[in-house]
């Protein structure tokens, strides 16, 4: 039996760059995340490019934030996404998750990505977006997901490598 609700998918994007490269690992992720929890073929998806509100993160009265923290907030499944700056998430990033509470994010299913140019910082998602996500009350159940820039040629291998070893969570999560 199929679940005939449509996920509801929202995908962050923390890159300054408009439509980066960032992004579109993070979509990829929402694909192959949805499939691994048995919903790849019912999905409904939101995407939140940061780059696109810009100083109206500091604007505490901006009705475009509060919609986009809305759709956040009512997600079944979060991919969040973000470029490895200084060996963290960016500053955007922060900017826009300092509009939610505690439990903002209470029941919604999270997987941070981080994209960067040196292994170096492969632990990047694990020690400054999960924490992130977690503090505002995300459910976090995989590994996140670190990818290097020379690597992007080979995503969808990586991805499904990804994928297999988080079917499990994500079906009893979302499926």
């Amino acid at each position: 039996m199929t679940n005939s609700i449509p996920l509801n998918v929202v995908v962050v994007c923390g890159n300054p760059k408009p439509n980066s490269r960032t992004l579109g690992v993070a979509k990829e992720v929402a694909v192959h995340a949805a499939a691994a929890a048995g919903r790849g073929g019912n999905v409904s998806t939101h995407i939140i490019d940061l780059s696109e509100l810009g100083g109206q993160l500091f604007d505490w009265s901006s009705e475009a934030v509060a919609a986009e923290v809305a759709a956040l907030s009512a997600a079944d499944l979060a991919v969040v996404a973000s470029p490895t700056f200084k060996a963290t998430y960016t500053g955007l990033l922060k900017a826009f998750f300092d509009w939610f509470g505690q439990t903002a994010l209470a029941g919604v299913v999270a997987i941070p990505v981080m994209v960067g140019g040196s292994p170096i910082h492969a632990l990047a998602p694990e020690i400054s977006l999960r924490p992130l996500l977690v503090e505002v009350g995300a459910i976090v159940p995989t590994r996140g997901l670190f990818i290097l820039d020379v690597e992007l040629d080979q995503l969808t291998a990586t991805l499904a490598a990804w994928s297999d070893g988080a079917s499990h969570a994500l079906q009893r999560l979302l499926g």
